[in-house]
């Protein structure tokens, strides 16, 4: 059963393969009222056209004229192109497969291939990056830290935090109903990964109760002997 659409009005997929029989194949398996499908046959062309439009997946022949299907890859992620690229190829070894998804491919599938498989493949890199891309807020109760700007708000009033104390935030919404040692949030927040005797946890959760509002309910609640843990009351 396939899933169901996802929520935006149109796919972006640019299809880099060769062999236009292929290509042909895989754009009428793929094409519909919501999918839009550019094909580009050269390496050459295919990493410019990666690299120079937006594309919500990227379907990659590891083996192409003018630029291999792994130097492009390479070359997406060396320059911060995270979107998601499956590896369309008769390569099936282990090392190739290894090869291609340590480089940065989402997914690996050999040909010969199904449509039907595919088409699921396809689907979920879709998926996974729309919700990627939705994932832009952290919100807990009435707490809410836009992760784009780094703004917070509580009860809809922005608040001044600092830094650290941000980041710290940021760990605790990232874990709620968890107990946090001290420890943990040394090596998290500080990257203190040994063993020392400081009240730094002790003096930012403090500080950052203050910026949550005193009078406000408490979130973070100490559980003695243990650590901390993020919390309606």
């Amino acid at each position: 059963m396939m899933n169901e659409p996802l929520s935006h009005s149109q796919s972006n997929i640019l299809l880099v393969e060769d062999d236009l029989d292929t290509a042909r194949y895989i754009e009428s398996g793929l094409a519909a009222p919501f999918t839009a499908i550019n094909i580009i046959a050269d390496g050459l062309q295919g990493r410019n056209a990666a690299i120079s439009g937006t594309w919500d997946c990227i379907i990659l022949d590891r083996r192409l004229p003018s630029l291999d299907g792994l130097t492009i890859l390479r070359d997406l992620r060396a320059i911060g192109i995270t979107t998601p690229v499956l590896f369309l190829t008769t390569m099936d070894g282990i090392h190739e497969r290894v090869t291609g998804l340590r480089s940065g491919a989402d997914d690996y599938l050999v040909k010969p291939f199904s449509l039907q498989e595919l088409s699921a493949r396809v689907e979920n890199l879709l998926r996974r990056a729309q919700q990627s891309y939705d994932q832009t807020r952290l919100v807990f109760a009435d707490l809410e830290i836009d992760l784009l700007t780094r703004d917070v708000r509580r009860g809809g009033e922005k608040l001044y935090i600092q830094a650290q104390e941000l980041k710290l935030l940021e760990y605790f919404m990232r874990h709620p109903h968890v107990t946090l040692s001290r420890e943990m949030l040394l090596q998290a927040v500080w990257d203190i990964d040994f063993p020392v005797h400081t009240n730094l946890v002790d003096t930012h959760v403090s500080r950052l109760r203050e910026r949550l509002g005193r009078e406000a309910p408490p979130l973070i609640q100490t559980l003695k002997g243990q650590g901390y843990m993020l919390k309606r009351t």
